[in-house]
Parts: C-alpha cells; sequence; structure tokens
C-alpha cells in the first residue's frame, strides 16, 4: 500500500513538473500572439524594439523582462509556468486515465495559452483555438477506438450544441467570436462524459466569470471594461471535467 501511495506521489509530481514545462513553452506563444487584430504576431520588444523572439529558438526569459531594455514584457515571471502546473496536478489528481486524461490536458495547455492572451488582450486567436479543438476531438476519437467509458456522439452533439449557444450570445453582442471558436473544445470534453457534466461545466464558466466581475466592480475596477471569457471558460470546464472523472 505505502509503494502505491509512493508512486501516485511521484506520478503527480512528475506530471506537476510537465505541466510546468508546458507552462514554460506556452510563456513565448503568448508574447508572440497577444497582438490586436489584424496583426497576426511580434518578435520584437514593444517598448525597445529589439528582437525577442528567435525562430531557431523560441523562447521567452522566464524574468518576464525585456533583456535589452529590460521592461516588463509578455506574462508576469512564472505566471504561465505556475497555472500549467496547477492545471496538470488538478487532472492528474482527478484520477482520469487514457486517452481522455490525454484530452483534458491537452484542452489545459491550450487553454493555458489562450486565457493568458485573452487577459492580455481580450482575444482568443484562431492559431490556437483551431488547434485546441481538433486536438481535443482526435484524442476523444482514440479514446472511443480504445473502448474507454463515454460516449464519442456526445462529444461530438456537446461540442456543436456549445458552440451554437456561443454564437448566439455573440450575436447578441454579448460574447467574442474567438469564444465561439474555442467551444468545440470545450464541448466535446464535457460532453464526452453526458450531457449533465456538459451543462455543469458550460454553467461553471458563466458561474465563475459572474463573481470574478462583481469582485473586480467591488474593487473599484471599471464595470464598463470588456470582459475575457476565455480564463473562466477554461476553469469551469476543466474543474467539472475533473471532478466527473
Amino acid at each position: 500500500m505505502n509503494e502505491e501511495l509512493v508512486l501516485s506521489a511521484l506520478s503527480v509530481a512528475l506530471t506537476t513538473l510537465i505541466g510546468a514545462m508546458v507552462g514554460a513553452a506556452a510563456r513565448p506563444v503568448v508574447f508572440v500572439r497577444s497582438v490586436p487584430a489584424p496583426a497576426s504576431a511580434r518578435r520584437t520588444c514593444p517598448h525597445c524594439g529589439g528582437s525577442i523572439i528567435d525562430r531557431r529558438l523560441p523562447v521567452l526569459p522566464a524574468s518576464g523582462r525585456c533583456p535589452a531594455c529590460a521592461e516588463v514584457i509578455g506574462p508576469r515571471p512564472l505566471l504561465p509556468e505556475a497555472t500549467a502546473a496547477i492545471a496538470f496536478t488538478a487532472i492528474a489528481v482527478g484520477g482520469a486515465s487514457g486517452w481522455f486524461a490525454a484530452a483534458q490536458y491537452w484542452v489545459a495547455a491550450c487553454g493555458v495559452a489562450l486565457a493568458l492572451i485573452d487577459l492580455a488582450i481580450q482575444r482568443l486567436p484562431d492559431v490556437l483555438t483551431l488547434p485546441a479543438c481538433g486536438g481535443t476531438l482526435l484524442l476523444l476519437t482514440a479514446a472511443a477506438l480504445a473502448g474507454e467509458p463515454g460516449s464519442l456522439g456526445h462529444a461530438s452533439a456537446g461540442a456543436a450544441v456549445l458552440t451554437a449557444v456561443f454564437l448566439l450570445i455573440a450575436l447578441a453582442g454579448a460574447m467574442g467570436l474567438g469564444d465561439v471558436k474555442f467551444a468545440p473544445a470545450i464541448g466535446a470534453l464535457l460532453g464526452w462524459g453526458s450531457w449533465t457534466v456538459l451543462f455543469w461545466g458550460a454553467a461553471a464558466g458563466f458561474v465563475i466569470g459572474a463573481i470574478s466581475e462583481v469582485a473586480r466592480m467591488a474593487a473599484g475596477h471599471d464595470r464598463h471594461a470588456h470582459v475575457s471569457f476565455g480564463p473562466y471558460m477554461v476553469i469551469g470546464a476543466l474543474a467539472v471535467s475533473v471532478a466527473s472523472a
């Protein structure tokens, strides 16, 4: 029994380390893609114009500062690393395994980068939302072929339903199209389990977002400021997905 506990603890610790590495890999992605439309990417410091991202070695200083002028650039120090590590740890502790767990990790990895970009510029770029959706559906297809508990039909339907709901909200002007494009990944991951999981996972994002916005306004922030819904989508979906695994 003690051996099992030790192995389990080591497995979680290793997953946490992998999560931190994924966060480190997400750091330059967040910097490069945190630009308003119609621009698609940047590779130089917005303060001094110095080159930051080398195409051969796409890394960004963990300090979150430009090596040339020392001005703050990109995500705050250790923020993507810590966020991804926490998400990966939660998934590991949740106990899911196989291809479905891989889908959870994939949504978490893409979600960390998307959430930080959304917080920076209120935008979810296609270059990340499309792979997030495609990868999730591919991994869930592999889970279905492997005979894992769940339903690919429910996952596909969940992706379609959540996308349709988000599109209606976006057409009403209460949500961005980036959220709509990310919805298939969230809907598929949640729908894999059941319609109940889909409902609560989607609802959790709105509840967390509402609580966060009330707290933000109570702290004196502008109530008319644009709301970045991407982070709430990811947090709510992963929380419910992990809890129901």
